[in-house]
């Protein structure tokens, strides 16, 4: 937790896993999971607008050739990061792969590795053939239907495309952009796709133990299935951090663009992409972020009460969220691994722990006030 700039509590609890062997420290990686979709691709595609490469109001027909003759080519950008354009909401990419009998489709997935299927998939004793990507993700989210009317869905699709645009606009990779344009000047150096490149397993926490797909602990590689299916580099999910790392991109933003005398972002880009959007059509939803309940419902919520409209950031299936108040300069960050060992523990969602600690912060500044 930040205030004005200032971290005031940085704490860690508990352990890698139940064995309480390995204890959590500060430094520990977490999967983020979807706070992957304003922290890379979000965060990209905010500086691609402001350089004047990206246009909120152009197609997914003008963006993605492949879609241009689609029932997707007139939806626009902005519709499709607020989640407002009758994108289904999913596609289980793996799952649509499979024949009845469990057994894999041609040209999709495979237990052995060949120069056909030459991808290992993260996590897993599978490999993916050579064209998947775009022979199946693709074509999957080109036929998927819409929803009959416009308004508020949560939906990855696109997020699973964009790092392809952001690719071609740049004329650098998806990862490259951000790292030279965020991560490693502002020396998030924790914060990344892959991290077992750098990091060793005893530094970062566990996901699931996987006993539908991968078969395997998710240690150390991305949790969600349509991510490992893009072999973990994706604009879904898939990236790791720590909180001190993690914190350093939002400290920016809410300092309107700058950290540690770098200009990363202008003011009004942030503004445009984290106000609300279509408010009017009961959608809460920022470009990409996520903002808080237009009616306040304790159940529903994943952030504090009296965090204000102003405010900003995402959650993560994982159990993480991130979270910024620029009205009260505020920042808190809660990662968690509540899919260990399996995603259907619900307490964090049961008990409300992000909001319930969250609105403690609001309290304390409240009564620090009086």
């Amino acid at each position: 937790m930040a205030k004005d700039g200032e971290i005031f509590f940085h704490k860690s609890y508990g352990y890698h896993t139940y064995d309480s062997l390995l204890p959590v420290r500060n430094s520990n990686l977490y999967d983020l999971a979807s706070i992957t979709k304003i922290t890379a691709t979000t965060l990209a595609l905010m500086k691609l607008e402001e350089d004047g490469l990206f246009d909120l109001d152009k197609t997914m027909g003008y963006y993605f050739p492949f879609l241009a003759k689609s029932n997707k080519s007139d939806l626009t950008m902005r519709k499709i990061l607020a989640h407002q354009s009758r994108l289904k909401n999913w596609i289980p990419y793996y799952a649509e792969s499979q024949r009845r009998n469990g057994k894999y489709k041609r040209k999709t997935i495979s237990t052995d590795s060949s120069s056909q299927y030459p991808y290992h998939i993260p996590g897993s004793d599978l490999f993916l053939h050579k064209d998947f990507k775009t022979d199946k993700i693709y074509k999957m989210i080109r036929k998927s239907d819409l929803y009959d009317e416009e308004g508020y869905v949560y939906s990855g699709l696109a997020f699973y495309l964009f790092p392809d645009l952001i690719e071609r606009l740049s004329g650098v990779s998806f990862e490259k952009f951000l790292v030279e344009n965020f991560y490693k000047p502002i020396q998030a150096t924790s914060l990344g796709f892959d991290p077992l490149r750098k990091y060793t397993l005893d530094q970062i926490i566990p996901s699931e133990v996987d006993t539908f797909f991968r078969m395997h602990t998710l240690h150390g590689v991305v949790h969600d299935e349509g991510a490992a299916v893009m072999l973990g580099i994706s604009g879904n999910a898939g990236l790791f951090s720590n909180s001190y790392d993690l914190a350093k991109i939002y400290q920016m933003l809410l300092n309107g663009g700058t950290y540690n005398g770098k200009r990363y972002l202008n003011q009004e880009t942030i503004t445009e992409f984290t106000r609300c959007q279509y408010c009017d059509q009961d959608n809460r939803r920022g470009l990409g972020f996520d903002k808080p309940l237009i009616e306040y419902d304790s159940i529903k919520t994943t952030v504090a009460k009296l965090a204000s409209p102003n405010s900003y950031g995402h959650s993560g299936y994982t159990g993480t969220l991130v979270w910024a108040d620029p009205d009260h300069q505020l920042l808190f960050i809660f990662l968690a691994n509540r899919v260990y060992p399996s995603r259907t523990n619900r307490k964090i969602y049961t008990l409300n722990i992000r909001p319930r600690i969250h609105d403690l912060v609001y309290g304390l500044m409240e009564e620090e006030n009086e």
